[in-house]
């Protein structure tokens, strides 16, 4: 696991979802955190106190509640508060314009982002979301249509792109 740096997370917690467990971690300005346990970049322990009632985990809770039910499935409304490049925080605010059950692929993101040349770069920026499933890089497809990389596994892009009504190609 890397040690990325991480805004002052003021709480953290844990949940159960139907795609395994996330470690959820919030500051005093949003969500700045959730991952799943084996996921890449994964940033290991966070020196944080465990509060399931701080209101951006307990918000982030009931909003993931409804999506895995698929009652309700986005856009989150949760504050969020992501650190990264300038080039990152643009491409991961390209990925919340993907409306679910709609899918973009690299290249529209990376012009999304300002920078239709930097697909390589996006992508990787991509990779390095720190909000899984709320910023949805499960949404982003390969130009052929086809799945490819996803920091949570392939399998798990495929069930939430599934549960979004997305058919996928293998």
């Amino acid at each position: 696991m890397t040690h990325a740096k991480l805004p002052l997370i003021t709480a953290q917690s844990r949940l159960d979802t139907p795609l395994g467990r996330l470690t959820v971690a919030a500051t005093d300005h949003g969500l700045a955190g959730l991952w799943f346990d084996d996921q890449a970049h994964h940033p290991g322990s966070i020196d944080a106190p465990t509060d399931d009632a701080h209101p951006f985990i307990a918000q982030a809770r009931e909003e993931l509640q409804r999506y895995w039910s698929a009652a309700a499935l986005g856009p989150f409304s949760v504050p969020l508060d992501l650190l990264g490049t300038p080039f990152q925080r643009a491409v991961w605010q390209a990925l919340l314009q993907i409306a679910p059950g709609r899918t973009a692929t690299y290249a529209e993101i990376a012009a999304r982002a300002g920078a239709p040349a930097a697909v390589r770069a996006a992508g990787a920026a991509i990779g390095r979301n720190p909000v899984s499933v709320i910023v949805p890089c499960h949404r982003v497809i390969g130009r052929a249509g086809g799945l490819t990389g996803y920091a949570g596994g392939l399998p798990r892009k495929r069930a939430l792109l599934q549960l979004e009504g997305v058919a996928v190609v293998a």
